[in-house]
C-alpha cells in the first residue's frame, strides 16, 4: 500500500500551492493512540522553509489533503502534528493483496542482482564451539537470511582456522597422553576429544613452567623454554614442510573436529553454502603485495618487510609481509577476499561476522582493498558484535572453563522442559512430541534472547529468564502462534473468500502493524540487524493479543466479519512464522 507515498507527494504539492515554497521531504510517524488518525505528518521540520504557526500550517495542509486525496476522510491538528484519518478500504485492499501473497514481505532476487557473501562461525579446530560462537552463528545466519529476503542473492561461508600452533598443541598432547583413543573408542564428539587435549597441553605446559622457575629461570624464560612448547613449534614447522606423518595426524584429528562441528551446526539450525580453510588460504595475498608495491599502495622498509601507510587516513602503518617474506593475518584476509570474488564472480559485497575486538583489523582490511582498486570493496561490512556473558562470568577455553555450545543448547531444552511441566500445558502429547517441543521452545528462547538485542551491545544471557511465556521472549511469541493455530483449527467454515467490512479500531491497528513487515525486512537488511525483525514480531504479537482480547473472532455473528477475522489471524500467524524463519527459529503448531 503506497498511501504514504501519495500523501508525501500531495503534502509537497499542497505546500507549494499554499505558500509557493518547495519542501524536500515529509516526516511521518504513527498517530499516537490517544488521538484520532492513522498516520501523522510532523509539521515542525517545515518551519525551516516557511515561518509561521505550526498549528495553522497543519490546518491549511489538512484541508488541502482532504480535498485532494480521496483516501483521507478527516484530519485533526495537535500542536505541530497533523493526524490524518485514512479510509478503511485502503487497509482492506492492502490486506487482500498481502493475503494472496504467500511470500508477503519477501522479494525474489533477480538473476542479475549482485550477490552478498556472509561469513560467520569461522572456528579454530582445536576445541568445540562455545557461547561466543553461538552469538556469532545466530547473527551471521540470520543476517544472511534477512539479506536474502530483502531481494539479494546470498552465499553463506566460513573460514576454518585449521592450522597454526593451536592445533599442534592438541596434536602433541594427544600423541603424548592419548594412548590412541578416538571419538569411537571414547564415545565423545570429535571436537570435544580434541578440545580436551588442548586443555591437557595447557595443564602440562604450566607444570613445566613451574618446574623451570623452580630451577631458577625467570617466568618469561620458562614460558619460552618449556619443552612442550618447543615441541609444538617444531611440529608446526614439520607441518609447514609437508611432513607426511604430521600431516596425516593433522588430517585425522581435524576430521574428528569437523564431524563434531557438523552435529553442533545441525542442532543449532545453521548451514553454509561454501567453506574456506586457512590451510589453503594462508599463502594467498602474497602475490597481491607485489602488485601493491608497484601501484604505490605498499612500501618496503630497509629490513625487507612490506607495509601500508594509512596515517593520512587517520590510522597507522600496517605490516603486510614480514622481513622473512612470511604473510601476516592481514595478507591472508586480503588474498581470501580477492579469491572469493574469483570463485564467485557475482559477489558484489561481503559481510564479516566477527567480534568487536577486531574492529580495527577490518577498518584496515577494507581500506587496503579500496586502495588496491577493487570496486566491490565499497560494499564490505564488518558485522561487529559484543561479548556474551553468563551470570557466572567470563570463560577461558584453554583452561577448560568455556561454556560449551552443545551443553548450552541442551541446558536450554532442559529448562524449557522444567518450565513447561510446571505450567502443565502438555496433556495428550507423546514423549517424542514433548521432546521436540522442548527443543523448539528452548532453542527459540536462546535465539530470540540473543537476536532481539542490537548486535553491538554486550549481552548478559540468563537461560532461565529467556524461557518465559510472558514478555519480550521467544516462547511468548511461539505461544501466540500456537494459539492462532488453535483458532484456525476450530474455524470449520470456508473462510477463503475476500470480504469488505467496516473495520474495528483493533483490526485497523493490527493491519497497520502487518503493513510494516516488508519495510522492516528492508531496514533490517540495510542495518544488518536481526533485532529489528525480532522486536517487530513482538510488537505484532502484542497488537494481535490486544485485538484478540477486544474482538470476538469465532463468536462473531456477522459471517463476513468472522471470515475477515480468521483470515487476519491466519496472516498474523504466517507473518510470525516468516519473521521467525529469518531468525532461524521454529514455531510449534500447538503448545
Amino acid at each position: 500500500m503506497n498511501i504514504q507515498n501519495t500523501i508525501e507527494t500531495k503534502v509537497k504539492e499542497g505546500f507549494l500551492a499554499l505558500y509557493t515554497v518547495e519542501i524536500p521531504s515529509v516526516e511521518f510517524q504513527a498517530t499516537r493512540k490517544e488521538f484520532e488518525g492513522d498516520i501523522t505528518v510532523v509539521v515542525f521540520p517545515m518551519l525551516r522553509y516557511k515561518k509561521g504557526n505550526p498549528v495553522q500550517i497543519g490546518e491549511d495542509l489538512g484541508k488541502y489533503l482532504v480535498a485532494h486525496v480521496n483516501e483521507i476522510t478527516n484530519y485533526n491538528v495537535v500542536k505541530g502534528f497533523l493526524n490524518l484519518v485514512i479510509e478503511d478500504s485502503v487497509y482492506t485492499n492492502f490486506f487482500n493483496a498481502a493475503n494472496a501473497n504467500a511470500d508477503f514481505g519477501f522479494i525474489t532476487p533477480s538473476a542479475n542482482e549482485k550477490a552478498v557473501m556472509v561469513e560467520y562461525s569461522s572456528p579454530n579446530t582445536n576445541k568445540p564451539l562455545h557461547l561466543g560462537h553461538v552469538r556469532n552463528n545466530l547473527l551471521g545466519y540470520s543476517v544472511a537470511e534477512i539479506i536474502k529476503a530483502s531481494g539479494k542473492n546470498v552465499y553463506k561461508t566460513q573460514i576454518i582456522n585449521d592450522r597454526g600452533i593451536h592445533i599442534c598443541k592438541s596434536m602433541l598432547a594427544w600423541q603424548k597422553y592419548g594412548n590412541g583413543e578416538t571419538p569411537q573408542s571414547t564415545g565423545l564428539k570429535g571436537d570435544k576429544l580434541v578440545g580436551n587435549y588442548y586443555v591437557k597441553f595447557d595443564q602440562e605446559y604450566k607444570k613445566e613452567i613451574a618446574q623451570l622457575i623452580a630451577e631458577g629461570k625467570t617466568e618469561e624464560e620458562a614460558k619460552k623454554e618449556a619443552p612442550l612448547l618447543i615441541a609444538a613449534q617444531q611440529m608446526l614447522l614439520k607441518w609447514e614442510a609437508g611432513d607426511a606423518t604430521i600431516v596425516s595426524l593433522w588430517e585425522t584429528m581435524n576430521s574428528w573436529v569437523y564431524s563434531g562441528f557438523e552435529v553442533t551446526y545441525k542442532n543449532m539450525g545453521v548451514n553454509f553454502d561454501t567453506l574456506y580453510y586457512e590451510s589453503n588460504t594462508y599463502l594467498l595475498g602474497k602475490d597481491v603485495v607485489a602488485q601493491g608495491i608497484e601501484k604505490g599502495v605498499f612500501f618496503k622498509k630497509e629490513d625487507g618487510s612490506v607495509w601500508c601507510d594509512l596515517t593520512e587516513d587517520g590510522l597507522d602503518e600496517k605490516i603486510v609481509l614480514r622481513s622473512d617474506g612470511t604473510a601476516v593475518y592481514m595478507t591472508q584476509d586480503i588474498g581470501t577476499a580477492i579469491q572469493r570474488v574469483k570463485d564467485f564472480p557475482d559477489v558484489g559485497g561481503m559481510v564479516y561476522t566477527v567480534g568487536n575486538e577486531q574492529d580495527y583489523h577490518f577498518q584496515v582490511l577494507f581500506l587496503i582493498l579500496k586502495k588496491l582498486g577493487f570496486d566491490w570493496s565499497q560494499q564490505l561490512h564488518h558485522l561487529s558484535y559484543g561479548m556474551v556473558d553468563l551470570p557466572s562470568g567470563k570463560m577461558k577455553s584453554r583452561e577448560g572453563t568455556v561454556v560449551d555450545a552443545d551443553e548450552l543448547m541442551l541446558e536450554m531444552t532442559t529448562t524449557a522442559k522444567t518450565i513447561s511441566e510446571e505450567l502443565g500445558k502438555l496433556e495428550g502429547y507423546s514423549e517424542e512430541e514433548k521432546n521436540e517441543l522442548y527443543e523448539t521452545i528452548g532453542l527459540g528462547a536462546l535465539k530470540y534472547f540473543i537476536l532481539k538485542v542490537d548486535p553491538k551491545k554486550r549481552i548478559l544471557f540468563d537461560p532461565k529468564s529467556s524461557v518465559d511465556f510472558q514478555g519480550n521472549t521467544g516462547p511468548f511469541i511461539q505461544y501466540t502462534y500456537a494459539r492462532i493455530q488453535s483458532i484456525i483449527k476450530k474455524a470449520t467454515f470456508n473462510y477463503s473468500k475476500a470480504v469488505t467490512i467496516d473495520l474495528h479500531e483493533k483490526e485497523k491497528e493490527l493491519l497497520k502493524q502487518l503493513e510494516l513487515y516488508p519495510d522492516t525486512i528492508q531496514q533490517a537488511a540495510a542495518n544488518y540487524s536481526p533485532a529489528l525483525i525480532a522486536n517487530y514480531t513482538y510488537d505484532l504479537v502484542k497488537e494481535f493479543n490486544s485485538f484478540y482480547q477486544n474482538v470476538s473472532i469465532l463468536g462473531e455473528e456477522d459471517q463476513d466479519k468472522k471470515i475477515f477475522r480468521v483470515q487476519l489471524a491466519k496472516k498474523v500467524a504466517d507473518t510470525i512464522k516468516s519473521a521467525f524463519s529469518l531468525l532461524g527459529i521454529r514455531v510449534p503448531e500447538r503448545m
